[in-house]
């Protein structure tokens, strides 16, 4: 007889302070048919304590808690060599970058919604069925979670065209729709690879394979031409990086 390759529910354990919060997410659980709820915990000590005796699968975390908060929650996760997968729900998107420095599975703002929940449990069945080396972490960001009206939408770094900065926000360009990131360009450039992408001005950032030609003005004033024929000006500081495309 063939054994049945259907995945199994999701052993979940809900960690929140607030209690009608803790009801809520209870409902939408009952009414995801991969979800096996088997228990809840109203801060983070009490989190950790269920992790050992309950060994879940998956927390759907909150964020703001008193004393150990939902980020403690899931840095002491990582120590540990079988982690449960981490749903942060909070109603807070300041914390998006901190929580998927600790890869996070999925960010789900309050009220959580329910289609967003079951996209994010498919988020969780899909990484237990990748292969080891595609869930291998890398040193660079491979997504990054932005902010987008009621909820928090993935951005693939390599679908990334470039990078403008508008003040403390930087604004990330993917085809003909742009979205803001709550960081700043130094740290945006240290998560991006190098390898893929090339910064060009202190406010600009750009994805190597977009720059269809440089030009100057012959004046000493460099720019980079992209694919779409925008034209990003060059910073001096930035110009042997971007005469190195060249092989200069």
């Amino acid at each position: 007889m063939a054994s049945d390759s259907s995945p199994s529910p999701i052993r979940t354990l809900v960690v929140d302070d607030e209690p009608l919060a803790i009801e809520r997410l209870q409902i939408l659980c009952a009414r995801e048919p991969m979800i096996d709820l088997v228990g809840t915990a109203s801060d983070g000590e009490a989190a950790l304590r269920l992790l050992e005796a309950l060994e879940p699968e998956m927390l759907l975390l909150d964020i703001a808690m008193p004393g150990l908060d939902g980020i403690g929650v899931a840095k002491a996760i990582e120590k540990l060599a079988k982690r449960p997968a981490i749903i942060f729900c909070t109603a807070f998107d300041q914390f998006a970058v901190a929580a998927f420095d600790l890869a996070a599975t999925d960010y789900l703002l309050k009220p959580v919604a329910q289609d967003r929940l079951a996209k994010a449990v498919a988020r969780v069945i899909e990484r237990r069925r990748a292969p080891a080396e595609e869930t291998a972490v890398s040193d660079h960001a491979q997504e990054f979670w932005v902010p987008h009206r009621s909820e928090m939408i993935r951005i693939a770094a390599q679908d990334i065209d470039r990078v403008e900065a508008e003040r403390d926000y930087m604004r990330l360009h993917v085809g003909s729709r742009s979205f803001l990131l709550h960081q700043t360009i130094t740290e945006l450039e240290r998560r991006l690879d190098p390898a893929m992408f090339i910064r060009l001005h202190r406010s600009t950032i750009v994805r190597r394979d977009r720059i269809a030609r440089l030009s100057h003005d012959g004046m000493g004033v460099w720019h980079a031409v992209l694919t779409d024929e925008e034209r990003i000006r060059i910073g001096r500081t930035y110009l042997p990086a971007a005469r190195a495309l060249m092989g200069r």
